[in-house]
């Protein structure tokens, strides 16, 4: 197969890059590091391997989109970093803009080519739902009211626009865990320090999925053709902070007694404390359940054994 994807060096597009190439498949990296139209085959990925091919999305398709025409699958990863920085008001248009630029990009390289792709995979986020304190929010939910719900209904409504052209799966995706990014170093330091503990109430819920089982459930998104729409990427079973934290805890041999309280955050974090990290989101991947996806760690204690081993290391 010939896979396609922007945002392919980071957290998330990185592995799923690097399964895809051991397996002999083609690989085609969308990446700004490079000049428009340029390619580069990394060395130790094989034939063929990943090759990463310069673009600068600029909501028009480009000499790049040739990657794109018979590809059987484009996933779209692209999009800054939502805690990299406080959200002034240029950060937050620069969060935006970092998302809806981009899919406009694809979207229109998808219209153009002779053969499109097999199926658009577009990141969104579980944001989209806004606060949802204990309500489970299925993919059936509507859109929140919150600055991160309206980025990421403008986000999806420009990978709808390739619906004419090829089948779009819209993924919104939780706080993906593993040890060597993402959001769980952050989180885990405080325990490293003996200084951890459940984050504001403790009552709000977190949303997660263990990085295997998201890069797994790209792959059957990609292998399953019937799928189509919005599908929540997310463990079947959130906990609440506090449960988070208590089960970080015991996975690092570290207390979880010591809360950060709501208003501290506020103070470290600004108006991202918010959506981030104090009011919760409670979502269900009920589409991927249903529709038969296996995951290999759908409970939080799972996941961190998983991650961390024996936390006799620590």
């Amino acid at each position: 197969m010939r896979i396609v994807i922007a945002g392919g060096s980071g957290f998330l597009g990185s592995p799923l890059a690097e399964g895809y190439a051991r397996e002999g498949h083609d690989v085609r990296v969308l990446t700004r590091a490079l000049p428009t139209g340029e390619s580069r085959h990394d060395p130790g990925t094989g034939v063929p391997g990943v090759t990463r091919l310069g673009w600068n999305p600029d909501g028009q398709s480009g000499p790049w989109a040739a990657a794109l025409d018979g590809a059987d699958a484009v996933v779209n990863l692209a999009g800054e970093g939502l805690s990299d920085k406080r959200w002034t008001p240029q950060r937050k248009a620069e969060l935006r803009d970092s998302r809806i630029v981009p899919t406009r990009s694809l979207v229109a390289a998808i219209g153009a080519v002779a053969a499109p792709p097999g199926v658009f995979i577009s990141g969104s986020a579980i944001g989209y739902y806004g606060a949802s304190e204990d309500e489970p929010k299925l993919e059936s939910a509507p859109a929140g009211d919150t600055f991160l719900a309206h980025v990421c209904e403008d986000w999806e409504a420009e990978a709808r626009r390739a619906e004419a052209a090829t089948r779009v799966v819209r993924l919104r995706t939780g706080v993906v865990l593993e040890r060597s990014g993402g959001a769980l170093p952050q989180i885990a330091r405080p325990f490293r320090l003996f200084a951890g503990g459940p984050m504001g109430s403790g009552r709000q819920y977190m949303s997660w999925i263990h990085r295997i089982d998201w890069i797994e459930m790209v792959r059957w998104l990609v292998a399953t053709p019937g799928i189509s729409g919005a599908v929540n990427a997310t463990a079947p079973t959130p906990v609440t902070n506090r449960e988070f934290a208590k089960a970080l805890g015991r996975a690092l041999g570290r207390p979880s007694l010591v809360p950060a309280p709501g208003f501290a955050l506020k103070l470290l974090l600004g108006e991202m404390a918010g959506p981030l990290v104090l009011t919760g989101q409670r979502v269900i991947p009920a589409r991927a359940q249903s529709l038969g996806f296996q995951f290999r760690y759908p409970e939080i204690e799972q996941a961190f054994r998983g991650i961390y081993g024996d936390a006799s290391q620590f």
